[in-house]
């Protein structure tokens, strides 16, 4: 992969800790919006038969899953994770652009329910979709940070590297 050049561009590779913070600020003062306005269960329909804002929250892992102990394990295992990814962002400070962009989400989205599980003991969850009778998973502003995250990663493996690979030969 390509690295930046120039003097001070290992430090500018990490502005993207900005964005990850900006987002963790954005997941923690919408949930706190949802949690402190509507009340548990509530749902406010936005866009008809296609996006709600429903106020639920989640004690289990991704998706509501559940298992004992899970929170626990789920957090300890979210510390552990978030520590290796700033590391990682770390170590990959003058890669490309959009591997630190992508893992800047990730941390953002990881950051953001770790909170939520360590001060509240749950997540707090309200984009809620559907299309027709079909509902999708009830979700959050971080949960989007890890999501998006994860795609540009996937295509950035996919597609990107493969022609970075070719012009740098």
């Amino acid at each position: 992969m390509r690295e930046l050049q120039g003097k001070g561009k290992a430090w500018f590779s990490m502005n993207v800790l900005f964005l990850s913070l900006f987002l963790f600020l954005v997941d923690q003062i919408s949930k706190y919006l949802v949690s402190h306005n509507m009340s548990l269960g509530q749902s406010i329909e936005i866009i008809p038969n296609f996006f709600n804002l429903t106020y639920i929250t989640n004690d289990g892992m991704a998706f509501g899953i559940d298992f004992p102990f899970g929170i626990f394990l789920f957090s300890a295992l979210s510390i552990v994770l978030t520590i290796f990814l700033f590391y990682y962002l770390y170590t990959i400070k003058n890669d490309v652009f959009i591997l630190r962009f992508s893992i800047s989400l990730i941390i953002a989205g990881a950051l953001g329910n770790l909170t939520d599980r360590i001060f509240l003991g749950e997540v707090v969850d309200f984009f809620d979709f559907m299309i027709g009778n079909f509902r999708w998973y009830i979700f959050n502003v971080a949960d989007t940070c890890v999501t998006v995250g994860m795609v540009i990663i996937l295509f950035d493996s996919i597609f990107l590297e493969k022609k970075r690979a070719k012009i740098e030969i």
